[in-house]
């Protein structure tokens, strides 16, 4: 399970920084998928915190 959760988040967190570089080229739209981009890298580093922690009993 923590393997499948480490996996999800650092797809999560790989998809998060490529959205905010793609945001410069997104003509007109540049601000709401920077702001997307910050919200997955966001819940990527939330899933191993909070998920995890109280799964494994910490």
């Amino acid at each position: 399970m923590n393997v499948v959760a480490f996996l999800f988040s650092f797809v999560l967190f790989s998809f998060g920084i490529w959205v905010m570089s793609v945001a410069f080229q997104v003509v007109g739209f540049e601000a709401p998928v920077f702001f997307s981009g910050i919200v997955a890298v966001s819940l990527s580093f939330a899933i191993p915190f909070h998920v995890l922690g109280k799964a494994d009993g910490a």
